[in-house]
């Protein structure tokens, strides 16, 4: 025998009703219907809060602070997740369950297919859907509900309208609900206990409010209370001289920071200066470094340069000696003009003169005067003549050759004391050509009745040994 499907009221699963529930007679419904008691109209009623309710009674503080202790705060209870799922927004109440149960199962009753057995006790149609929605009806005139039927509806239209929760339940529905309704019993057990509490502490505060005080136990509260008082009054004292006392620290701390402020102002002013001057005394070291750098290599440059190198340069051009780029001497073919000759010679003159002043030699039997192309030796001692050191092409002027002569070796005996004079300061000075009265080396410096080529070799060992000499007095003669 199969039974008509009905859907949950929380869920929407459909259920198979048991056959016990549907065989009621009805006067079992009547028997259930009388003893109902009335649904009272307060259900609906707008329900205090718990801080309300404490709020209107006309209690002390310390029992209303009791009875909050000894009221634990409870939480809801949560539905499974299958009735999460498919539970309804809605409210609970018991007109509107009515009208929906009326209008979902009544009205428009799902068609009866085979039930299956679910795990968790319920019956579901295979192959039916959930009855989320009512269904268009199929015929304009359906046929008429079963008597079973209609008592079915009528029963749970009885509980509903009874209770807050709709039914008909599915097992795991009824299973949440008992849940969440022992968790509610359990919530205002505490409640009353807390209800019970307040209760006795409020008739405890009235007994003794009744019951009053003797005028000893007036009396020796009030002489308790004047020794609290003056107790208080003393405490009170101490605590004002503590806070003058305070407050003369205070001041003289605040004094203290003040000072040590200014004392901080000038140490960071102090300080600023001594580092601006540090920057400007590191700023100045850098540029005496810098300058001293340069002025080193520029010292180690000029230490290198020998100004008389410069100013005296002696080299050779051919077979012919020269200084500073004039030739001394004449050779057959080689036409040097006499000019040149005695330029060259004024520059010899002019350097044998100063290798003796640095070197601090004074000539003992000459004196040197160097005056270019027209330089000329005077005798310091005898006769005192005066011999030119320069020449002339003119073969007429025979005294003139002669007196050139006589200047000429009057210069290499100058030459030859001056190199006994350096071989005197150091030893180590080597001289390739000896110098013996007129002659240095194998030649004769005497122009007359001389071959051009000897006296031309003559001249160019003479600045040969004056090379030598310069270097010595340049270098040698410092170290």
């Amino acid at each position: 025998m199969s039974f008509p499907t009905v859907v949950c009221q929380q869920c929407k699963e459909p259920l198979q009703l048991d056959a016990s529930l549907v065989d009621l007679a009805p006067s079992a419904y009547d028997t259930i219907i009388a003893s109902l008691p009335p649904r009272s109209s307060s259900t609906h009623a707008h329900h205090a809060t718990d801080a309300e309710k404490l709020e209107q009674l006309s209690a002390p503080t310390s029992v209303k602070e009791i009875w909050q202790k000894s009221k634990t705060p409870s939480s809801d209870a949560s539905l499974s997740p299958k009735a999460q799922g498919k539970q309804p927004q809605r409210s609970l109440s018991p007109h509107g369950s009515f009208v929906l149960l009326q209008d979902s199962v009544v009205h428009h009753t799902p068609s009866v297919s085979t039930p299956i057995r679910s795990k968790k006790g319920s019956i579901k149609a295979k192959g039916s859907a959930p009855v989320s929605k009512p269904p268009e009806p199929v015929a304009p005139n359906p046929p008429p509900l079963s008597h079973h039927l209609r008592s079915t509806v009528r029963l749970f239209n009885l509980i509903s309208s009874q209770t807050d929760i709709d039914h008909p339940l599915c097992a795991e529905c009824t299973q949440v609900l008992l849940v969440s309704l022992q968790r509610q019993l359990d919530e205002t057990k505490k409640e009353r206990d807390g209800y019970i509490a307040f209760e006795k502490e409020v008739r405890r505060e009235r007994e003794r409010e009744s019951q009053g005080l003797t005028k000893e136990e007036a009396e020796k509260k009030i002489e308790k209370l004047k020794v609290d008082e003056l107790l208080a009054i003393e405490q009170l004292k101490e605590a004002e001289k503590e806070r003058c006392h305070l407050d003369e620290e205070l001041r003289a701390l605040e004094q203290e920071e003040k000072l040590l402020e200014l004392d901080e102002a000038t140490f960071w002013r102090n300080h600023n200066d001594n580092i601006l001057t540090k920057d400007q005394q590191t700023m100045q070291l850098a540029t005496l470094r810098a300058a001293y750098a340069a002025d080193s290599i520029v010292l180690e440059k000029l230490e290198r340069t020998n100004v008389y190198n410069d100013a005296f340069c002696i080299g050779h051009d051919g077979v012919f000696g020269t200084i500073n780029g004039l030739r001394l001497g004449r050779v057959p073919g080689v036409p040097v003009e006499w000019a040149e000759i005695n330029a060259a010679w004024g520059q010899t003159l002019l350097l044998l003169h100063t290798i003796a002043r640095k070197l601090d030699y004074k000539f003992e039997s000459y004196r040197l005067i160097p005056m270019g192309s027209f330089s000329r030796i005077e005798r310091i001692s005898g006769d005192k003549a005066s011999y030119e050191l320069y020449g002339s092409g003119h073969m007429g002027r025979l005294l003139h050759n002669r007196r050139f002569d006589f200047g000429m070796v009057a210069f290499v005996d100058c030459l030859k004391s001056l190199i006994d004079y350096i071989k005197s300061q150091d030893s180590t000075v080597e001289f390739p050509h000896q110098i013996s009265k007129d002659k240095i080396g194998d030649v004769s410096i005497k122009l007359q009745f001389n071959q051009e080529e000897a006296w031309t070799r003559s001249l160019r060992h003479i600045l040969l040994a004056l090379k030598i000499c310069l270097k010595w007095a340049t270098n040698g003669a410092n170290g």
